[in-house]
């Protein structure tokens, strides 16, 4: 979410204490399947990275955690796979008159792995929890419209408020949500993991909810051991039409996906979500029809430390755009992703479609490799912060040693200066998304975003506006920060679509990212499975998958 990530993943939280998931272990025999063959009972074994965050819905806002709460919890909305639309699950139905005010009613019936009944207290419970300041949620800016939030997580100052006023419970299965300003896709926004309930027994022991997570999804937590798996197990009494049609899922830790592409190919190994660009020239002949290749709402762009002054200055503005015009996109993805990623002109994704907000070209020049327009702006701009350029990304996954020296060849070049540019890998994904929160980057970063629901919002709104949980820049700028705010308040789709695209404009002309370019969700499964799928998230489908 969750990425890459992260409004959605958009909260004033500071960096939350980390506490680790205790480790129950089991064993978890041999690779590939375990378990029989065509009744369901199979295990599917699955790449994985350990999450940054333990798994309270509202503290995660990265891929690898938000893989786990979308097999452990259901909410009231959940996104079609194949579409992407917000469609009912727990929500009976939600009612407004003036998209301010909201009346929610929970369908019946209900309960968590571990019996709990799902009531309206389970979704204000929860909520209020992630709201407040004192509790340090990533994901606490997604109640920021909810009346009351600037008592419970001010922006300065302890809170003086323990619950959200907006927030009221009618009966066990109504509650009441009062927004501080209209917001028109505000239902739209509750599929989203933050948003989803928690049982009593999470406020009545924390920790022990935190060793052994228990939601009312489809899967229940039979183990983590971090640094090796996490193992899920089907829940047979789930009470929802999307029971697992396996027995689990074993999430096993990789921290170079090559040797998962490796244990894939020689049968240790079901599934792996994030084809290795060195293997993507013969994957077709390793898996045939076994290898996916599917358009998802995910963008790869460059962050800026804003909080730097080397790169907030005013006349930097000239070099991340000189940057951004020496980067040979479209050399990258042809030599280097094989189709599976097309040069992003825009911050947002096609797959929105023109009517949801992506507009092809937005970013104009700004995009186009241009190597002497690249080193003119750059020396325009007083040259690199400290002469050198070091673009800063996790090692253990998602090939990104690759194109980021790729992108530094390609910058390098421009320049005509072999060492203008160079990677700055970090060994694990935990530790980079623990280096970006604490502020401590010094140069661009890495910053894939895969959507959390299909809203340009999503795009936006996370990533720039003022201290959202996912600007992990702390880029800010008031115009952007007012267009966001009256594109959420306009009730015309069409309008509030024009009001965001004036905010990606802004984007633009500040360049507060680069945009690289559009992600594939790839794939690639065993023959012991079938129906296999990734949805408009690039998240495999875990419990539509059989085994047999």
């Amino acid at each position: 979410m969750r990425g890459v990530t992260r409004a959605t993943r958009a909260a004033r939280a500071t960096a939350a204490t980390a506490v680790a998931l205790a480790a129950t272990a089991t064993a978890c025999g041999g690779g590939g399947s375990s378990g029989g063959g065509g009744d369901g009972s199979g295990v599917v074994s699955s790449s994985w990275g350990d999450p940054q965050n333990p798994l309270e819905p509202a503290n995660t806002n990265e891929v690898q955690g938000g893989k786990v709460l979308d097999m452990i919890f259901r909410g009231l909305k959940r996104y079609n796979a194949d579409t992407g639309a917000a469609e009912d699950m727990l929500a009976e139905k939600i009612e407004t008159s003036d998209s301010q005010n909201f009346k929610i009613t929970v369908k019946g019936g209900w309960k968590f792995s571990n019996g709990e009944a799902v009531t309206a207290h389970s979704f204000v419970n929860a909520w209020n929890y992630g709201a407040s300041l004192k509790n340090n949620q990533k994901n606490a800016y997604f109640f920021g419209y909810i009346d009351g939030y600037d008592k419970v997580h001010p922006d300065s100052g302890s809170q003086s408020a323990d619950t959200l006023s907006g927030l009221k419970v009618e009966s066990d299965l109504t509650f009441t949500v009062k927004l501080n300003q209209k917001f028109s896709t505000f239902p739209d926004t509750l599929g989203y993991a933050a948003f989803a309930p928690l049982p009593q027994t999470f406020f009545d022991d924390r920790q022990a909810w935190l060793a052994k997570p228990v939601g009312n999804g489809p899967y229940a937590v039979d183990s983590y051991n971090r640094g090796s798996q996490m193992s899920l197990r089907a829940w047979a009494d789930y009470p929802g039409s999307d029971k697992a049609q396996n027995g689990g899922i074993d999430l096993k830790v990789y921290t170079d996906n090559n040797t998962a592409y490796t244990d894939l190919i020689a049968g240790n190994l079901d599934l792996v979500d994030d084809i290795p660009a060195a293997q993507l020239g013969n994957v077709k002949a390793d898996l045939g029809d076994r290898y996916i290749n599917t358009p998802a709402g995910i963008i790869q762009t460059l962050a800026f430390p804003f909080y730097d002054k080397a790169w907030s200055d005013e006349k930097v503005l000239k070099v991340r755009q000189g940057l951004s015009r020496g980067i040979d996109r479209k050399q990258i993805t042809d030599t280097i992703f094989h189709q599976t990623r097309t040069p992003a002109t825009d911050w947002t994704s096609p797959v929105l479609g023109e009517d949801g907000g992506f507009k092809g070209g937005l970013c104009g020049d700004s995009c186009d490799y241009d190597p002497d327009a690249a080193k003119k702006l750059i020396d325009e701009g007083g040259g690199l912060p400290g002469g050198q350029v070091k673009i800063s990304y996790n090692a253990d996954t998602g090939s990104h040693k690759e194109w980021v020296d790729a992108v530094c060849n390609s910058i390098n070049n421009a320049l005509g200066n072999s060492e203008a540019c160079v990677g700055n890998p970090i060994g694990t994904f935990a530790d980079f998304r623990s280096q970006i929160t604490q502020s401590k980057m010094s140069g661009p970063f890495r910053a894939g975003w895969q959507m959390d629901y299909p809203l340009i919002q999503n795009f936006l709104q996370p990533l720039y506006y003022t201290n959202a949980s996912s600007n992990d820049g702390k880029w800010s700028d008031p115009d952007f920060d007012k267009l966001v705010d009256q594109a959420n308040a306009e009730t015309d789709q069409a309008k509030a679509v024009g009001l965001f695209q004036q905010a990606e404009e802004v984007v633009r002309d500040n360049m507060a990212a680069i945009p690289l370019w559009y992600q594939n969700g790839s794939a690639g499964y065993s023959e012991r499975i079938s129906n296999v799928a990734l949805n408009q998230f690039s998240v495999p489908v875990y419990n539509e998958i059989k085994v047999g």
